[in-house]
């Protein structure tokens, strides 16, 4: 297969995503931030949102596991995070912690992250109680092992991973709620150096571009030369424009190289993308890669085969490498083979291409 054409002028980003449906629960009708959600979804024309006398979110159900899946992806329910939302995991080798304002994505990605992750049709959840998780902060500064005791990151200061289970600025126009943590972060005194890490698949950068960051925001912009594997996001073209616009603003941005996967011409595509990114990133950018390669479990094989019948996308277990974790759950990755092509001709267009750049890990 070719590798694919690059495009003649810049794409734009997509009209904002605007909910469908809005559930706004009992208990985050007592939190300020579910008035600013709730505004922000009637600008976007959301005219079906309801206020609940209850804490429980119904009526996404369809007749088939299609409609069901089509609902919940038009649906935003503002809730109030449950405790464990507050009780921060680490995170690596992303960063020291991660921090949810959310939970789910309207994109409809074939390889989705989430899927088998979150139990449920794929509602977006936001948390209405955004004021009582940036202050649980302070309580982490210091505390990590991924980027606070590592030589090689420890300027980055604690790190706060915002997208492990959304992408904050897909959902951005509805809630608000990554500028309010952008500005948040960026002026309040904490008791040691921070940084708020967030990745996405959208473009829409302008309304951030005047906020007190600080430096202490790093936006990540996902890339991968295989649109057709990613249904509902912004064009590739558009990210790597945003990524040129906040790195020429001043800001700590990164290019997040997932998920890799090496569809035929994949040496020529990856090449290709990497050639348009250094062209819209000045030399002296405060530049990151993180490079992620493909993968799955047997849970979100399964969810996916039933979001997305048609997919194209190898996932063949019969063709991977079983990957367990410490508890025994498994993944199915690339072959030894396969990873070390991978990594090897992919690292050394990094260096060709992004001299500059960090690349902070490989998995």
């Amino acid at each position: 297969m070719a590798a694919p054409a690059r495009p003649a002028a810049t794409p734009r980003p997509h009209k904002p995503w605007a909910p469908k449906h809005v559930r706004v629960t009992r208990a985050a009708q007592e939190h300020a931030h579910a008035d600013e959600i709730v505004r922000r979804c009637e600008a976007l024309g959301c005219d079906d949102i309801e206020l609940l006398k209850v804490d429980r979110i119904t009526g996404v159900k369809g007749e088939t596991e299609r409609e069901t899946y089509a609902r919940a992806k038009a649906t935003l329910a503002v809730v109030v995070s449950p405790d464990s939302a507050r009780k921060l995991d680490p995170i690596p080798p992303s960063a020291d912690w991660r921090v949810d304002l959310a939970r789910g994505c309207p994109a409809h990605c074939q390889y989705c992250y989430l899927a088998g992750s979150l139990s449920g049709p794929p509602i977006t959840r936001v948390y209405a109680d955004l004021d009582r998780i940036l202050a649980n902060l302070d309580a982490y500064v210091g505390q990590g092992h991924v980027t606070s005791t590592s030589q090689a990151r420890a300027h980055e200061g604690t790190t706060f991973e915002a997208s492990c289970y959304t992408d904050p600025l897909g959902i951005e126009p509805a809630t608000g709620s990554l500028a309010a943590a952008i500005a948040y972060v960026g002026t309040h005194s904490f008791p040691g150096p921070v940084q708020l890490r967030a990745t996405t698949k959208f473009a829409d950068v302008d309304p951030l571009l005047d906020l007190p960051h600080h430096g202490r925001t790093r936006l990540r912009f996902s890339l991968s030369p295989w649109p057709r594997y990613e249904g509902g996001t912004d064009p590739v073209g558009a990210r790597v424009a945003a990524l040129g616009t906040l790195a020429s603003a001043g800001w700590p941005v990164g290019v997040t190289l997932a998920p890799i996967i090496p569809d035929g011409g994949w040496e020529v595509a990856y090449a290709s993308l990497l050639e348009d990114v250094a062209a819209a990133v000045p030399a002296d950018a405060d530049l990151t890669i993180e490079c992620i390669t493909h993968r799955f479990t047997p849970g979100s094989r399964e969810t996916l085969e039933t979001w997305y019948p048609a997919s194209k996308l190898e996932m063949d277990p019969e063709q991977r490498k079983e990957k367990r974790g410490k508890f025994g759950s498994v993944k199915h990755v690339y072959p030894n083979d396969v990873m070390d092509h991978l990594r090897s001709t992919i690292t050394d267009q990094i260096e060709e291409q992004l001299p500059q750049a960090r690349v902070l890990y490989w998995t």
